[in-house]
């Protein structure tokens, strides 16, 4: 398995999450940016980002930086001596990178004892709260049957003040192929924790 994250990967990725371009306050009061990272991953969110806009570049190289440094070594280590094809990689990434629990998921311990139908079925066991169905759902579809559900656009939203919550209503679709193309492509990338 590579632990290199591919464009297709960090698309699908995105897909699920969205893009907010400057610091807000997460459903439960976490100050969150760009593709749900936290001052928790290793980069200053707040107050950094609160008021200052980035660009859609700037946001997809911190958040491959987050997946380089915290999520892929994870994924990479619960699968260690398998082999797993990109749409198996991308949807573990995916599910790990929404739950932190891929160390704990049964569904991936079921796979690798090599109980298949055990692990399609528990795969969507990670369903709180219930609007999160639909993306567990397409990860073990990705998982299991090879079907990518990203088209290559991102939905960003912009920051409604002075509540700082993204505002649901101003969404707009955004093509990050090109973008995570170039970034992807680089094997240059320095770390970006404080840069």
């Amino acid at each position: 398995m590579s632990s290199k994250t591919t464009v297709k990967v960090a698309q699908e990725i995105v897909s699920h999450e969205a893009i907010v371009r400057e610091a807000y306050l997460d459903s439960v009061g976490v100050w969150t940016w760009s593709v749900g990272i936290t001052n928790s991953s290793g980069h200053t969110v707040f107050p950094r980002y609160k008021d200052n806009p980035q660009t859609i570049r700037r946001c997809l190289e911190v958040f491959d930086w987050v997946l380089r440094t915290t999520y892929v070594p994870a994924v990479a280590d619960v699968f260690d001596g398998f082999a797993l094809t990109e749409e198996q990689f991308g949807a573990a990434l995916s599910f790990h990178y929404n739950t932190g629990g891929i160390r704990r998921a049964t569904w991936a311990k079921r796979w690798k004892a090599g109980d298949v139908a055990a692990a399609r079925t528990t795969f969507t066991n990670w369903s709180r709260p219930p609007a999160i169905i639909p993306r567990r759902r397409k990860e073990r579809d990705l998982f299991f049957d090879g079907v990518w559900s990203s088209d290559g656009t991102a939905t960003v939203f912009p920051v409604r003040k002075p509540s700082y919550q993204p505002d649901w209503g101003r969404a707009q679709k955004v093509d990050i192929v090109p973008v995570l193309e170039d970034l992807l492509g680089r094997s240059d990338l320095s770390p970006v924790a404080e840069v």
